[in-house]
């Protein structure tokens, strides 16, 4: 089990590690790529409005621009270039015919260079002759200059991310990862080595406050049992009314003690052997049934009035024995020390994974500063008059165990109308 939990604590480690870093490592891929395509195009753009605004000097100086296009060498091969007036009028293109060119101020690059002097569009078709190409233009006082190259296996190249960073960033990452899991390895070998030894610790400390606890619980039934023997044993002359009144109350002290080492058996396998400790199908209605039916027996003046609200048939996996122990021991506390005369089981929800239960009276309930010790062992609201109830101060404590074992929680509060509150879930 300890193997078990170790390897399951190294993994979640070494898992998170390597989530965190690859993660890490794919942002700075992403944004590395994002950022070297965005450096590659605006280099590019930069020879081109370079050239731009050679030819864009020697259109509005009134020279004759087509023997510059013929005469000066080009950035590229297969250049287009267009010059465009102001009005978006395309008065020139070296590849494409004029009469087949519509305006060209809607053109995402010419609509930037309108309005911030430059512009560039790295991959769009042209509407003239269906070609992709990447577009750069420059606006002068009259006209705009727009080239553009057509998109290419040399152009791709050109523009395409330089992927040996990521090849270094990988392997980096990979040897990290290795570093990592033996790193965690060991860290998850230690942290278990701590947390079994804290474990070990808290449970000896337990034990030892549970075995303090029992002597201490065990002494009064004991003491009590041995007076009445030895009262019975001295020879003294006794009436039978006498006698029998000793005899009695060894007898519930004896009970008191045999209910204590049930008690104490059932917390103890609950938590040192839950694996052992069987499961079956268990419909909680019939339980609760079988808790009212046991209340119509009591005595009158014991007897309080369950009341269920249970809409749903409520069906888990679990241990019969245990559950009855929950509603079981919630009722003997009601009867013991709510001093009311109803009981209220509520089903709060119902579902393929689990149920949540209310149960509750409408006695007095406890002072607030004992709430939270209500589930302790051998805590007492009342010591005396729990005693005199014959409770061993281990109820509530199964109850807690029992609830623990199905993978549920329980609370406690008092009601705003009065009376004592638990809700517990189950999972099934």
């Amino acid at each position: 089990m300890a193997s078990e939990t170790k390897t399951s604590y190294h993994k979640r480690l070494f898992l998170q590690l390597i989530v965190f870093s690859w993660t890490m490592v794919l942002c700075f891929v992403g944004f590395q790529y994002i950022r070297e395509k965005e450096y590659k195009s605006e280099f590019l753009n930069a020879q081109l409005q370079q050239y731009n605004r050679h030819l864009l000097t020697t259109v509005e100086d009134g020279k004759p621009f087509e023997e510059y296009i013929a005469t000066h060498d080009k950035p590229f091969d297969e250049l287009r270039i267009s010059i465009i007036a102001l009005s978006g009028a395309v008065v020139y293109d070296n590849t494409i015919s004029l009469d087949s060119l519509d305006n060209h101020r809607g053109r995402p690059e010419i609509a930037d260079a309108l309005t911030k002097g430059t512009g560039y569009n790295i991959s769009r078709q042209s509407t003239s002759d269906g070609r992709e190409y990447f577009y750069s233009a420059t606006r002068g006082e009259r006209a705009i200059v727009r080239t553009a190259i057509p998109y290419s296996s040399t152009l791709q190249d050109l523009l395409k991310a330089d992927w040996s960073f990521l090849v270094v960033m990988i392997s980096i990452t990979v040897v990290m990862s290795i570093v990592a899991y033996f790193t965690t390895r060991k860290l998850g070998k230690d942290i278990e080595r701590v947390n079994r030894y804290e474990a070990e610790q808290e449970r000896n400390r337990l034990k030892r406050q549970l075995t303090n606890n029992i002597n201490h619980e065990l002494k009064t039934p004991v003491a009590s049992i041995q007076v009445c023997l030895e009262t019975l044993l001295s020879g003294i002359n006794l009436s039978e009314e006498k006698r029998q009144e000793l005899i009695e109350r060894c007898y519930a002290h004896n009970d008191r003690l045999r209910r204590l080492l049930n008690d104490v058996s059932l917390i103890t396998r609950m938590e040192d052997g839950s694996a052992l400790i069987g499961k079956e199908r268990v419909v909680i209605n019939d339980i609760i049934a079988e808790v009212a039916k046991e209340l119509e027996m009591l005595p009158e003046d014991e007897r309080l009035t369950l009341h269920s609200d249970f809409n749903d048939e409520v069906i888990i996996d679990g241990n019969s024995s245990l559950i009855g122990s929950i509603f079981r021991n919630l009722t003997e506390n009601a009867i013991a020390y709510s001093g009311g005369r109803n009981i209220y089981i509520s089903l709060l929800g119902n579902d393929d994974k689990m149920c949540k239960i209310r149960f509750e009276d409408d006695g007095k309930g406890v002072e607030p500063r004992h709430i939270s010790h209500l589930f302790e062992r051998f805590y007492r609201v009342d010591k005396g008059r729990s005693r005199q109830k014959g409770g061993t101060g281990l109820g509530l404590a199964i109850v807690k165990h029992a609830v623990q074992f199905h993978g549920g929680t329980i609370t406690a509060t008092n009601r705003p109308n009065g009376g004592l509150r638990f809700e517990f879930t189950l999972y099934k």
